[in-house]
């Protein structure tokens, strides 16, 4: 019977929610019942919990090994998504200060993540790339990085354009801050270049629910004490993720999420190896019928996550989509906002799943071009 459920499943390209590991699936429909030990569901037991309290913990201490961290860095689970760090970010890092942030406007999120920010203080906009219709990505020794910037803001991802900084930035002393919610763990990170980095784990670690932020423990001395409480980044470490009922189910699929990358995967560098083989799959699709798929990302800046690209008609696009859902290939339309095609192929998107899409591709382009 279980075996027929997952020969069922579909390829899921989804942008978020999106696929998970089997493995990890499987697990957790094993274990809903009765988490092995505690008597109860994962869902039913206290995060006060001798339980809860290891899973929260251990899900922090692979973080820590798969993103190499020092004693420098806290890991925090919060809720909220990245909609509410877009806030939280300038709340604690910006809010009273004279210097403005700086922000590299990159796509969709990045213009969402500013606009928060404004409520909150002096902000400088040194990058936006509106004129290439957020196609390419700026090179760091093209910017005016201030050393006193109070903090420098970059989205790693941006999934609805499908462009990727593949390099770690450095910015001096002016901390840098990373949205990395939509290729969280898809590569290794030199984490030191970074203040903060923070990523909602639907993408590409888990389930909806759960916002991991890794801060530099002395940008906590910025958060003042006169802020709400759980806006507080400050409250949160000083709690170990607590100072308010954690997501408890999100975090402990993410902690399986990264189980699974350390122990079956290998660890990051094992990570990006596979995610470049699979991006290529489709990338050479592309590059192979020019006048049929039209990618979006200029070919240096292009994503490991989300490749999106166009048809030449809208007829074409409809056909495109219609044809790959009956081959089980789903929620390939890209953003609403953008319309296209959009393959999202996170960490969990096993190759076979790509490798089908490159088929299909490829004969629907034998057909069509």
């Amino acid at each position: 019977m279980a075996t027929d459920v997952v020969q069922s499943r579909v390829f899921n390209f989804s942008a978020g929610p999106a696929v998970l590991p089997v493995p990890v699936l499987e697990r957790i429909r094993d274990e809903m019942l009765c988490l092995p030990g505690a008597g109860a569901s994962i869902l039913e037991i206290s995060h006060r919990s001798k339980d809860y309290i290891a899973i929260q913990q251990g899900a922090k201490e692979r973080l820590q090994r798969l993103l190499k961290l020092s004693d420098d860095y806290d890991v925090l689970f919060l809720q909220g998504g990245a909609r509410l760090q877009f806030s939280m970010v300038p709340i604690n890092l910006l809010r009273g200060r004279s210097q403005p942030a700086q922000y590299v406007i990159t796509g969709s999120w990045g213009k969402k993540a500013l606009e928060e920010a404004r409520r909150e203080g002096p902000v400088e906009v040194i990058f936006d790339g509106k004129e290439s219709n957020y196609s390419e990505l700026p090179q760091r020794d093209q910017l005016p990085i201030a050393d006193d910037a109070s903090y420098v803001h970059i989205t790693s991802n941006e999934t609805i354009q499908g462009i990727q900084f593949q390099q770690d930035w450095d910015t001096g002393t002016a901390p840098l801050v990373c949205d990395a919610s939509s290729d969280f763990l898809c590569r290794p990170v030199d984490v030191t270049r970074y203040g903060l980095i923070y990523a909602c784990a639907q993408k590409n670690a888990g389930p909806a629910g759960v916002t991991v932020v890794v801060i530099r423990r002395d940008l906590l001395d910025r958060s003042s004490a006169d802020l709400p409480g759980y806006l507080n980044y400050r409250n949160h470490s000083e709690n170990d993720s607590m100072w308010n009922t954690p997501p408890t189910f999100a975090v402990y699929a993410l902690g399986l999420v990264a189980q699974w990358l350390e122990e079956t995967i290998g660890g990051l560098d094992q990570m990006l190896e596979l995610n470049r083989r699979k991006a290529r799959l489709l990338y050479d699709v592309l590059d192979a019928f020019p006048n049929l798929y039209v990618g979006h990302a200029r070919r240096e800046d292009r994503s490991l996550m989300n490749v999106t690209f166009r048809l030449p008609n809208p007829d074409l696009e409809s056909q495109f989509l219609e044809q790959a859902g009956q081959r089980g290939l789903t929620n390939l339309k890209g953003h609403r906002s953008v319309g296209g095609i959009r393959a999202s192929i996170y960490n969990a998107m096993p190759i076979e799943g790509v490798q089908a899409l490159s088929d299909f591709m490829q004969e629907f382009a034998q057909r069509n071009a």
